[in-house]
């Protein structure tokens, strides 16, 4: 099966389960509550449906069915899910009603502080599921962490980097005074909120200032070469059959040493020189420069000990040489330290991770708000591909339970529309002592679904724009 088919099936899955659990959480204290729910649908239904437990064809199935009080179903359109429930404005935007009598078993019969927890049954749903979520992953398949002290060869930074006072090698063990105490995707974090990070050069330890207004985290992971990146030689891990480097003899574990007439010791820098090549090819240069370009003067060693070869490699049309590099993680294979948990264990180290990647997630928050951030938003595409090519359990389980932890925040924000509208309009009513006027929730209805139209819109385009470009 390809990649696209895998990473897709992932997608579908992974909505399929949060979407279900989250609308779940409302159904439960609906029914707790003995609220009636007319409708709980995975994915919208608009104009038309996929499957209802309404269909005659499942009715004249199972006749019960056809008088039981919730309709079932999955829709077209997989932007959410739903559960209609009656005595309420929410995405059916069913005012007639609203206008009839209030009935005992509606929405609106019931006391502020019941309706609070209807609201909140999904992102609490998706909050807890996550946390489970990430206990089970500790419990089964256990923890592998990198310390910070084990990557011998440090790090590389890039030119901004160096301009605040680090350099190629340094490894950083202090954020604030406080321990980094193994290498992940948080280290970016710390380091953009950092008043002041201590490296270790040379065997000692190197404090080094960091600007009062921070760095910018999207600068410091978009940026190519990157912030900082752990530093590999640059050996060759395997060569792609019938590629430029392999018509030159070039193979598994081979050593580059200059590439384009530049010395090449770690693989940021052969990055680097290929970055520059790809910035002139981006320009409007002829074909016959196009064509020049791609000879790219190579000199490697398949063996330590023999006598380099120099070849001239003719890159492919995309510029690739057709090689795979070796990734920091097998480089530092044996130097991962591993933990398993037993099951008790495991749930208290999973809410503490959780918890953890909840602060991190609401942290960004902020450069949603930023044109860049804007930039970086993404539909179905991207988030599709944060999965990987191949099915793994373990990291399907991951990325399943950081998309219910961003579900979680996202539906939480006091937009209408969302749950977070909903929950923001029952507080003021508690405060009040006062409810919004239907028309009010209606028209606010309206403009929140508008709002996220527009933010689907926007992260459509952006998807659109990685592929095309």
């Amino acid at each position: 099966m390809s990649p696209f088919w895998i990473k897709t099936l992932q997608l579908i899955l992974c909505f399929a389960i949060l979407i279900v659990l989250h609308e779940g959480g409302h159904f439960f204290f609906a029914k707790l509550f003995k609220v009636k729910v007319e409708k709980f649908f995975m994915f919208f239904d608009w104009k038309f449906h996929l499957f209802s437990t309404k269909d005659k064809w499942f009715t004249r199935l199972f006749p019960k069915m056809k008088d039981a009080e919730t309709e079932y179903g999955i829709g077209w359109i997989p932007l959410g899910g739903y559960v209609k429930i009656a005595g309420m404005i929410d995405e059916s935007m069913d005012t007639e009603q609203m206008k009839q009598p209030v009935k005992p078993d509606e929405f609106r019969a019931k006391p502020v502080w019941q309706r609070f927890f209807i609201m909140v049954g999904g992102v609490l749903v998706n909050f807890v599921l996550a946390l489970f979520i990430y206990a089970m992953i500790l419990f089964t398949w256990g923890s592998d962490t990198l310390p910070m002290q084990n990557i011998s060869l440090g790090f590389s930074y890039n030119t901004t980097a160096q301009q605040l006072g680090f350099r190629d090698g340094d490894i950083p063990v202090k954020v604030d005074g406080d321990p980094i105490e193994a290498w992940d995707g948080t280290v970016y974090r710390a380091l953009s909120e950092a008043k002041y990070v201590t490296v270790l050069r040379e065997g000692a330890e190197v404090v080094i200032e960091m600007p009062d207004e921070g760095v910018n985290l999207l600068d410091m992971i978009e940026q190519e070469p990157r912030f900082l990146a752990v530093r590999v030689p640059a050996r060759v891990d395997s060569v792609l059959p019938e590629s430029p480097a392999a018509l030159v003899g070039m193979k598994s574990g081979a050593r580059l040493l200059e590439v384009d007439g530049q010395p090449v010791d770690w693989w940021y820098q052969f990055d680097a020189v290929m970055g520059r090549k790809a910035d002139v090819l981006a320009s409007d240069c002829s074909h016959e420069d196009s064509v020049r370009l791609r000879a790219l003067p190579v000199v490697f060693s398949n063996e330590e000990g023999t006598t380099p070869d120099t070849v001239v490699i003719r890159l492919t049309e995309q510029y690739m040489m057709g090689i795979v590099k070796t990734p920091y993680q097998l480089f530092y294979k044996d130097d991962y330290v591993h933990r398993n948990y037993g099951f008790w264990e495991s749930i208290p180290a999973g809410i503490a991770y959780g918890w953890e990647t909840l602060k991190g997630y609401v942290s960004d928050l902020k450069y949603l708000f930023s044109k860049r951030g804007a930039q970086s938003v993404g539909s179905f595409g991207t988030i599709g591909n944060l999965f990987p090519a191949v099915w793994e359990w373990d990291a399907f389980w991951n990325i399943t339970a950081f998309i219910s932890i961003i579900l979680a925040v996202m539906n939480i924000l006091p937009i209408p529309g969302l749950d977070g509208g909903h929950i923001f309009f029952l507080l003021v009513e508690a405060v009040t002592r006062r409810p919004p006027s239907d028309k009010f929730m209606e028209r606010a209805q309206y403009v929140g679904m508008a709002l996220l139209l527009a933010l689907m819109a926007l992260a459509l385009f952006n998807d659109a724009v990685k592929f095309l470009f």
